[in-house]
């Protein structure tokens, strides 16, 4: 939040407002890094920071659609107090961490469909560790009903939109399929702002892996610790090049068939504590925590109904239709644990991003994984479209794409890629090496050892991507 200001002291003549909104189960004092960071570049007369409060701690249970109604609301006071303040917005930036990325890019859709990104100019729009393809592990078979049917069940609403089962209204299709909808009012919404980045880790993200945050099909950063990444110069070995994210590996002598035995044993070994700690607190904490999910699905159920009992005048505005025009042709239709595997499954090595193609809308109730579709019958991650400016990452190595794998999405994952993608994005990966929680580490959640990285990646952002 904004510090307190000497009341004797002339009122702020900011006209550029920056939305913060944290993520999952978060509170305003997450964003607190950036908002310092924000201060030491601009003060009150030169930027007005909202840090959202409408949704937090356990009211992110209750969904992206009832999160983003109270968001765009929250957002709309603070407009409206501003202007009957004497002092009118001019400009707008949101800048989403984790859920709150999704929370935002829908908010930003309902106040586009009330006019306000027409009355506004709409500057920065940014995310950290976004879930923009939900948290489904892309793993197939058992492991599929097996992690992503229990994700689904334990974060009330917000859990079905993460793990892309609910049905949105009467789509026929999940939540976040509706929100990448290249003819809804949300991205339409989105479309509108100049600059829009995404920052996600490369490694160890245990809640939104890489490739749901750059929105991506291809796993470009398997077998890390034998790739020569390519780094910003500048930025400590933490920002990746978006235009070009390896180099060509030297070649490394072979170890003798023993040293690397002995190697693979000595690692073994030293990681043994961890995973024996890990073990037995697995054991004791998943049935606390599921039985507070279930407690706290209950509570979201009952926010819900009142919330939707009690919209008045107020939310129902929003109750808009998503659609800006009649789509043609519709588009295709855990938590931690689940998100956390590193060994997806992938797609047979004749499916490449660029052999993906559209597929008819699957039957309501059914959710169809990408092994069930043939190559042809899925939307390629990439598009021609993209507006000039904006870097893609298939320009950079397409032939080197070609030979590495296809991670195992759902036919609706691939259409939000191509249709995100479209859109235009700067897309930074972030190696963050110091610390395990690099998650919270990337917006440097709270002061801890081991998050110094993250403060690298708020200052690339500042240094490079935010625009006032």
């Amino acid at each position: 939040m904004e510090p307190n200001r000497d009341q004797t002291a002339p009122p702020a003549n900011a006209d550029h407002l920056c939305v913060l909104v944290h993520g999952l189960w978060g509170n305003p004092a997450h964003m607190n890094t950036i908002v310092s960071a924000l201060r030491q570049r601009y003060d009150e007369n030169d930027l007005k920071i909202l840090v959202s409060e409408s949704n937090t701690g356990n009211l992110t249970y209750d969904g992206v659609e009832v999160c983003g109604e109270r968001l765009a609301n929250e957002i709309e006071e603070t407009l409206e107090n501003s202007e009957t303040g004497g002092h009118k917005i001019k400009k707008l930036s949101v800048i989403g961490y984790s859920l709150g990325g999704l929370i935002a890019r829908y908010a930003l859709g309902l106040l586009y469909s009330q006019g306000w990104l027409d009355k506004l100019e709409p500057v920065n729009f940014t995310t950290f560790a976004s879930p923009h393809l939900g948290v489904r592990a892309p793993v197939r078979g058992a492991q599929n009903l097996f992690f992503n049917g229990l994700g689904s069940r334990t974060v009330s609403v917000s859990g079905k939109h993460l793990f892309l089962t609910d049905t949105f209204r009467d789509s026929g299709k999940p939540l976040l399929s509706v929100l990448a909808d290249s003819d809804s009012i949300f991205i339409q919404g989105l479309a509108k702002f100049k600059h829009r980045v995404v920052y996600g880790n490369v490694v160890n993200d245990r809640t939104t892996p890489f490739y749901t945050t750059i929105f991506t099909s291809v796993d470009h950063f398997r077998d890390l610790e034998n790739l020569n990444v390519n780094y910003v110069e500048g930025y400590d070995s933490v920002i990746v090049d978006p235009d070009l994210y390896t180099l060509p590996s030297e070649e490394k002598e072979k170890l003798p068939f023993f040293t690397r035995v002995k190697l693979r044993v000595r690692s073994f070994f030293s990681k043994l504590p961890f995973w024996l700690l890990f073990s037995v607190l697995v054991i004791i904490a998943v049935p606390i925590f599921l039985g507070y999910a279930v407690v706290q699905t209950f509570r979201s159920r009952g926010r819900r109904r009142a919330h939707e009992e009690s919209t008045g005048n107020n939310f129902r505005r929003y109750r808009v239709p998503v659609a800006v025009k009649r789509v043609r042709t519709a588009m295709e239709e855990v938590f931690e644990n689940a998100a956390s595997r590193q060994d997806p499954d992938y797609l047979s090595s004749s499916s490449t991003p660029s052999d993906l193609e559209s597929q008819p809308e699957s039957p309501v109730g059914k959710t169809k994984t990408a092994e069930d579709a043939p190559p042809s019958a899925c939307l390629a991650e990439d598009s021609t479209d993209q507006p000039h400016g904006i870097s893609k990452v298939a320009t950079y190595a397409t032939a080197n794409d070609a030979h590495k794998p296809t991670l195992a999405l759902t036919p609706e994952q691939f259409s939000m890629i191509k249709s995100l993608n479209a859109v235009g994005f700067r897309k930074y990966p972030v190696y963050i090496h110091n610390h395990r929680h690099t998650h919270a580490a990337i917006v440097v959640r709270m002061d801890k050892e081991g998050f110094e990285e993250g403060h690298t990646v708020i200052k690339h952002w500042l240094d490079n991507e935010f625009k006032l």
